[in-house]
């Protein structure tokens, strides 16, 4: 890891519309990019915008808003300009050559701010990953002054040093730390298997919804907390009491956000793997913000993408004290059947949260025991595939299963078993 620079940087942003995305959707984007680059330690003092049928294949944009932007950053001294899509080699040394300054795109920015947030061994491996295999592609002869002069955003983890070695010399890191992932995702089911006899749920939802504040809230615990995008990367599993006799636990994992790198997502499975494994899902979502429903299918479709789309799942609309009309809620509930409003800063409706928690895995999930002889290993390899099992004992002859299963699966075991 290399020094930061010291202080904020100043920066412009840059957003295309094209024919599929319209200005309003642009402006959306920019201002979650201006969010990102804050995040960063950059402060936004211009937006450019532009419309354009095509992207530029040498500049991403068109020669008259490069020369507009290259005035502004000679008039204004400006260090950094980022872009709100990724941009190729190419597009990236040809910026950099005409503008003088450095040149970042959206997912180098989140790599970025990545970096900056990991804490854990496992976080750090697997943001090194992704900034190499993000860095690969992209690497050329020219990255290399350019590193050393304007150093900060962009530049922090391996960048500097890695542009500086050849190909074969990152693929080979690149393999050494797949590795490295691969012994700690073992570590991890490892530790899951201590968790086989409690009830598991995974928070998800956008960056910065409120998820750590809501398991703050629901577990007395005090995991890290700031507004401001991708506070935590490394998930945290809390013992959370729904009833008097009733507990699960609960885990915080990392928010998503659009665009959102797809080479950060595998770098990160063994982390999303907790997301995958829990027995329910709870998507929380800032109903504050009004691109709360694009927010929902960012994470829908990421959640698809890691074959969790399926999972068990309650809507949990965060921040209803932060609304002006509550109106919206009337409609939001038509929409959603499983849901329930909350606001996890004020405290507002988490009773209700519980009860609706206790209700979707009472639908869902029963347990089931069931005998079978110790010979038929074909059988017990089956029942191991229809649902979870919580505990395995020996008796005379048979092992008897105490398992953990969808109420829509109890039909597919009832035949196996009568099949033996």
């Amino acid at each position: 890891m290399i020094e930061l620079a010291a202080g904020r940087e100043r920066s412009i942003i840059v957003g295309v519309s094209t024919r599929t995305i319209g200005r309003e959707e642009t402006e959306e984007y920019m201002n979650e990019l201006a969010l990102l680059a804050d995040t960063a330690g950059a402060d936004v003092v211009g937006r450019i915008s532009q419309d354009r049928d095509r992207i530029d294949a040498a500049t991403f944009i068109g020669k008259g808003k490069v020369e507009e932007i290259r005035t502004l950053v000679s008039e204004q001294q400006i260090p950094l300009v980022i872009f709100d899509d990724d941009l190729t080699a190419v597009q990236v040394r040809n910026l950099e050559r005409i503008l003088e300054c450095k040149v970042l795109d959206r997912s180098g920015l989140i790599l970025d701010i990545f970096v900056s947030r990991a804490k854990s061994n496992e976080a750090r491996t697997q943001v090194e990953l992704a900034q190499l295999q993000y860095l690969l592609p992209r690497l050329t002869r020219q990255w290399t002054h350019l590193s050393k002069q304007f150093g900060g955003i962009g530049t922090k983890g391996p960048g500097e040093t890695q542009i500086e070695t050849d190909r074969r010399m990152i693929r080979s890191r690149i393999s050494h730390l797949k590795e490295k992932l691969e012994r700690i995702a073992q570590q991890r089911v490892t530790q899951r298997k201590g968790r086989l006899h409690h009830t598991r749920a995974a928070l998800v939802g956008y960056t910065n919804a409120g998820k750590s504040t809501l398991l703050n809230f629901l577990s007395g615990s005090d995991v890290f907390v700031e507004n401001r995008l991708f506070a935590t990367l490394d998930p945290t599993t809390r013992i959370v009491q729904l009833g008097p006799s009733s507990q699960i636990l609960m885990t915080d994992t990392v928010g998503f956000i659009r665009k959102l790198p797809h080479h950060l997502i595998a770098s990160f499975k063994s982390t999303l793997e907790e997301i995958t494994e829990a027995d329910i899902l709870l998507h929380v979502v800032d109903v504050a913000t009004k691109t709360f429903e694009e927010q929902i299918k960012v994470v829908n479709d990421t959640l698809a993408e890691l074959g969790a789309a399926e999972k068990p799942m309650l809507m949990v609309f965060n921040k209803i004290d932060a609304l002006s009309d509550r109106t919206i809620l009337q409609a939001v509930a038509e929409g959603y059947a499983n849901r329930v409003f909350i606001s996890a800063t004020r405290g507002i409706n988490i009773l209700g949260l519980k009860d609706e928690v206790l209700r979707v895995l009472e639908s869902e999930f029963v347990e089931e025991t069931v005998r079978i002889p110790q010979d038929q290993q074909k059988l017990i390899s089956q029942l191991h595939s229809a649902g979870e099992v919580l505990e395995r004992t020996y008796e005379d002859t048979e092992v008897i299963l105490r398992m953990r299963v969808r109420r829509k699966d109890r039909e597919r075991i009832a035949n196996l078993l009568q099949k033996r």
